[in-house]
């Protein structure tokens, strides 16, 4: 009686190998912009908690946000990107840009983020 042989063959295995390696090559990509967004996320929480810095006007904001921004080693979100708009007694600060990373040839991943945050009186 024979056993007949069961598994991938060689050309099947270098195809999934293929497969596997380009969704390993787009996570190498999208892994570093999703860090710079949930870094801007972070900095934007921690300004709203700070107490007071509803009182400094949007140029002071703007500073404080970006000195974070540099100790994170955020490069993407420039300056025009930031918004900071005044909304009862605090502000409503927006950080809206667009990240582009050059995937295969003439292909590229393009990842627009909005993160928005009210930064409000802290009652001390």
């Amino acid at each position: 009686m024979r056993r007949n042989q069961q598994g991938m063959t060689l050309t099947s295995f270098i195809l999934v190998l293929a497969v596997v390696g380009v969704f390993i090559y787009m996570g190498m990509k999208l892994i570093p912009m999703y860090s710079e967004f949930f870094s801007v996320k972070k900095a934007l929480e921690g300004m709203a908690s700070e107490p007071g810095m509803a009182d400094n006007p949007p140029e002071k904001i703007k500073d404080l946000f970006f000195r974070r921004m540099g100790a994170d080693y955020v490069d993407d979100v420039k300056p025009e990107n930031f918004k900071a708009a005044r909304k009862d007694a605090g502000w409503v600060v927006t950080v809206d840009y667009e990240v582009r990373r050059p995937l295969i040839a003439n292909f590229e991943i393009i990842g627009h983020f909005n993160a928005e945050k009210e930064i409000k009186r802290i009652s001390e």
